[in-house]
């Protein structure tokens, strides 16, 4: 069985639902996610970046991966 790539792990894991770098990190050892979500949007992909402010004051981005919208008729 081929093992799957980084990019291919964020992707599945942004269709379950929002995805972090800490969640990169623990479930892929992905160190760049930013870079990752990068080639995931030149692949068509639409990510969505939400920045969330912890109660410790730091700022942690969180992405989201959005439906194709539908033209309509």
């Amino acid at each position: 069985m081929k093992k799957q790539s980084q990019t291919e792990w964020i992707l599945d894991a942004l269709k379950r639902g929002p995805l972090t770098a800490l969640d990169a990190l623990d479930g892929c050892n992905c160190f760049r996610l930013a870079a990752r979500i990068a080639d995931l949007r030149q692949a068509g992909n639409h990510i969505e970046t939400e920045n969330r402010t912890l109660a410790n004051g730091k700022t942690i981005a969180v992405y989201h991966l959005k439906e194709k919208e539908s033209a309509t008729c």
